[in-house]
């Protein structure tokens, strides 16, 4: 059974920082004094605020630094690739989140955002 790590975002605007960021780009980190096992596969399940249900992604922990190794630039934690079964369902999933970006923001600002036309967009 895969691990499910939960991530719960209270503002819109928190969620589309950490997605232009990092989630769009493929993968994240999660800073941790307890980072998982490199291999170790689970599904992130992210509420968002104004999604109907939980944006699940499947991940997979790539590196890690412990705590011993860490210092201020190259904090403790994992680094996370997130895993698609194909094209089509990273497409599906980037096009969800990028209408609700164009639908709150508008598209000339999503655009600028995601530094390229969102998926859903004409």
């Amino acid at each position: 059974m895969p691990i499910e790590l939960k991530v719960e975002y209270k503002r819109l605007n928190t969620f589309f920082a950490d997605y232009t960021r990092n989630i769009s780009r493929g993968g994240t980190f999660i800073g941790t004094v307890r980072p998982l096992p490199v291999g170790t596969e689970f599904v992130f399940a992210l509420g968002v605020p104004n999604m109907e249900k939980p944006l699940r992604l499947r991940g997979k922990v790539i590196w890690t630094t412990s705590t011993a190794d860490a210092t201020k630039a190259n904090p403790a934690g994992m680094g996370i690739e997130f895993q698609y079964t194909n094209d089509q369902e990273r497409v599906e999933k980037e096009a969800a989140v990028e209408a609700l970006l164009t639908s709150e923001l508008g598209e000339h600002l999503a655009t600028k955002l995601l530094g390229r036309k969102p998926h859903n967009a004409p």
